[in-house]
């Protein structure tokens, strides 16, 4: 029997609010255990909640970002669960009526080996406002747990999928474009480390072709893409191996195990009603004008899905170019100033930020925030390519210069670091003598030389055979030391084995 998975994720992401969601305690992370909490995280009696502005806003921007409906007005209920890092007995969240509903996110989904796959829409549930829990510590504690809670009360929105996907491939190319938007619109950092961005797998399995949903089991807290990769490729083959063997699914909540590359069973999965939500007494209905939505919606960026239009059809960039280049806003800026500086060829720029840029920062494990060299450095190596002062062969061992001095911090007083340079290139060119030789005279005495040393590859070329002739370009560039202009050489060499 053939298989088919079904896939539906619910991301958190953590706002990037300086405050607490219903208090005015820090949401800065690597404190000391309990040093951010304060009476409302402690669920000390009489104290009350009240609404962080900040975290509505971040909630209202991403559904107007993914065109889902923003609910007014919204409603916090209370969703009544015990865990030994929920002081209160209860997380408040939201339930009938969260704050978006609806919408869609338009993924590129990768094919085989890296090539484009096509795109494809999953669509949205909802997006809910909630706040964090606390977190349990199990080691250094002589067998007992401790109890941290910094992080209860950080502000959450979950975001909740449809079952929409159907590979681990799809569901990574989702997990990976919901991240890339919020950071983009500036309402998470993604820092998935940190735990800022946390994804809930939801994986059933049913006969391809059917239309009925299997049983689902619920893999939490998945928080890096690898990971949430593996964990649904596992759990969709236990499930398969389950139902081969004529047993059956239970609706389970599971924790993925690295180590072992498995999923196991954490407790039984509960269904809503379990938790008895009913709406907190303490937090009244959330209005939320249509005035503010317009004046947010006219501050939004330019979203990433819409810059991928326009970067394939003003500067005809292919669709994968394009999408490597809207991964987030610091790369889309830093492309789109480069090629300000050299619009006449937008392909050139595109291949060296995604080649050269990606490469160096991905082997120092860096992001593209700290990128050494500005966009204006750049653009002026690149301008000295096109206008051939110095091939692409050399103009690699430019860059490499040049990103490690602008790496460099300055060293002392009255010295400079290299970073806002912008004539960086030109002064490795110039003081390294990289210039290329285009002067046909002088390309020409070269050429004659060589064809007199190299008799034999002469006489190979005139006999039929191509590859002789790569052999003398190669002798020339030899005797050029790499710097004669390879358009030229070929032209002139040809020019003269033909006399």
């Amino acid at each position: 029997m053939q298989w088919e998975t079904v896939i539906g994720l619910e991301v958190h992401a953590q706002l990037s609010t300086r405050s607490k969601i219903f208090s005015g305690a820090s949401t800065a992370y690597g404190a000391s255990p309990n040093a951010q909490a304060c009476t409302v995280d402690l669920a000390l009696p009489g104290v009350l909640p009240v609404l962080n502005h900040g975290a509505v806003e971040r909630a209202v921007k991403l559904g107007l970002a993914v065109g889902g409906k923003i609910n007014s007005p919204s409603i916090f209920a209370r969703k009544n669960y015990f865990y030994p890092d929920l002081p209160k007995g209860y997380q408040i969240s939201q339930y009938e009526t969260p704050v978006v509903e609806g919408g869609s996110i338009r993924i590129r989904v990768p094919g085989a080996s890296g090539a484009d796959g096509g795109e494809k829409v999953v669509r949205l549930v909802r997006a809910h406002l909630e706040e964090d829990a606390g977190k349990s510590l199990h080691e250094d504690f002589h067998g007992m747990t401790g109890i941290d809670l910094n992080r209860a009360g950080t502000p959450l929105l979950e975001i909740v999928s449809e079952p929409d996907m159907r590979s681990s491939t799809e569901a990574v190319a989702y997990a990976k474009t919901l991240h890339s938007l919020v950071r983009w619109i500036g309402i998470c950092d993604g820092n998935m480390q940190e735990g800022s961005f946390r994804c809930d797998a939801n994986v059933s399995v049913r006969p391809r072709g059917s239309d009925r949903l299997g049983t689902r089991c619920e893999i939490k807290n998945l928080n890096s893409f690898r990971f949430l990769e593996k964990a649904i490729d596992y759990e969709a083959r236990r499930q398969i191996e389950l139902l081969e063997d004529g047993g059956t699914v239970q609706q389970q909540t599971r924790l993925y195990d690295p180590e072992r590359d498995e999923t196991r069973a954490m407790r039984s999965k509960e269904d809503a009603q379990d938790y008895r939500y009913f709406p907190d007494p303490d937090l009244l209905p959330l209005e939320i004008s249509q005035s503010w939505v317009a004046e947010l919606k006219s501050a939004m960026p330019e979203l990433p899905q819409d810059m991928r239009v326009r970067l394939e059809r003003d500067y005809g960039l292919s669709g994968y170019d394009a999408a490597n280049l809207t991964t987030d806003r610091e790369t889309a800026e830093y492309y789109e100033m480069v090629v300000s500086q050299l619009p006449s060829d937008p392909k050139l720029c595109a291949n060296w930020v995604t080649g050269e840029i990606f490469g160096y920062l991905n082997d120092e494990g860096k992001s593209f925030g700290e990128c050494p060299l500005s966009p204006a450095q750049l653009a002026q190596l690149l301008v000295r390519i096109k206008d051939g002062t110095i091939s692409g062969k050399i103009a690699k061992e430019v860059f490499r210069q040049m990103w490690a001095k602008a790496s460099e911090p300055a060293s002392g007083a009255g010295s400079r670091s290299q970073r806002g340079v912008e004539n960086l290139a030109d002064e490795i060119i110039e003081s390294q003598g990289l210039k290329q030789i285009s002067d046909s005279g002088e390309l020409e005495k070269l050429i004659t030389r060589v064809i007199a040393e190299n008799s034999r590859s002469v006489d190979e070329f005139r006999a039929g055979k191509e590859k002789a002739f790569n052999a003398l370009v190669g002798q020339v560039m030899k005797a050029a030391k790499g710097k004669a202009n390879p358009a030229q050489v070929n032209e002139i060499l040809k020019k003269k084995l033909t006399e």
